[in-house]
């Protein structure tokens, strides 16, 4: 996959890498030079609710997911 570097440095990273890299919006990139390239490295969330982004089911209500989050279902 290709992408172009915009005027002011700005890259679109491709949505099939974003999906399977789990990189959405307010995802933190953390980037460095190795060898020649770039590398961009995702770092962990430290809110606990991030890890569960996009995992729970869909047509669950709010306050059941909560609960399940909480342990208290």
């Amino acid at each position: 996959m290709k992408t172009k570097v915009a005027a002011r440095g700005q890259v679109t990273i491709p949505k099939a890498l974003r999906e399977r890299l789990g990189i959405r919006p307010g995802t933190i990139l953390e980037f460095r030079e190795e060898k020649g390239r770039l590398v961009a490295v995702k770092v962990e969330a430290l809110n606990a609710v991030d890890k569960y982004y996009g995992k729970l089911g869909r047509g669950r209500k709010t306050d059941d997911m909560m609960k399940a989050l909480r342990g208290s279902e």
